[in-house]
């Protein structure tokens, strides 16, 4: 057990991640990507008779999407594959071969697999949560998933994480995702507190960065990947393997 580092002398609130933070979903997500993806270049190798190389979890998602906003994610994704994809629209239909249509049959996916697995909540998060609650401090989500309200829901705890940031509001209010610190910036200010009393909770790499970007109090790296030298290497001021440790 470690000693909890969250004190209200020191800290006013604590902005929690979603998927892989409150929720067991990043895998989900890591599975979605990479159905996506190679759904999608196993289709370009055949078309252009080049050889199909898949989508690994272990290294492109972790370095180009965990974290970000989704359609950041499938930028970021061709990019590094050099591959030249019309940007289309946030509208566009998940059988459409551009940025939009790729974001939005991974969104269709991991909603599928929302609504037929359900979603489990970390219990020690949800433990140390209602602690730093009951001790007078604030806290929040704030997720690049625009599957924020739904994923709560389904976990069950909806009725805990009341304050929330999500991909909709990056869209709505033009935020840049994550690393940029945007995103835990705009939960500070609806918690009416000051970042650098505020406490970030991340277990992606671009989440630490955005905690350290932000210039917030404190960040903390949930390993839940075996990276955590590379999560105190990009932000992290802490890292454990699960919040209960602070319990």
């Amino acid at each position: 057990m470690s000693k909890n580092p969250i004190t209200r002398e020191k800290y006013d609130a604590v902005l929690f991640d979603l998927d892989g933070v409150i929720t067991a979903t990043a895998k989900l997500h890591a599975a979605c990507w990479k159905k996506m993806f190679d759904e999608y270049l196993e289709k370009r190798a055949n078309q252009k008779g080049v050889p199909f190389t898949p989508f690994e979890i272990a290294t492109d998602y972790k370095l180009y999407v965990d974290g970000k906003p989704r359609f950041d994610g499938v930028r970021d994704f061709i990019k590094s594959r050099d591959i030249n994809l019309p940007e289309g629209t946030h509208d566009d239909s998940p059988e459409t071969e551009t940025v939009g249509g790729l974001g939005n049959r991974k969104n269709e996916l991991i909603n599928e697999l929302i609504n037929s697995v359900g979603v489990d909540a970390y219990e020690g998060t949800i433990a140390l949560a209602r602690q730093v609650v009951n001790e007078g401090i604030k806290i929040a989500v704030v997720t690049s998933s625009q599957n924020c309200d739904a994923v709560l829901k389904a976990a069950k705890i909806d009725d805990l994480f009341k304050v929330r940031v999500d991909g909709n509001t990056i869209q709505e209010q033009h935020l840049s995702g994550k690393p940029a610190p945007d995103s835990y910036l705009e939960g500070a200010r609806r918690l009416g507190v000051d970042p650098k009393r505020t406490v970030v909770i991340e277990d992606a790499i671009s989440g630490v960065q955005s905690g350290r970007n932000g210039n917030f109090g404190l960040v903390i790296g949930v390993d839940r990947k075996g990276n955590a030298d590379e999560l105190k290497e990009n932000g992290a001021d802490i890292v454990v393997k699960d919040l209960g440790e602070f319990l």
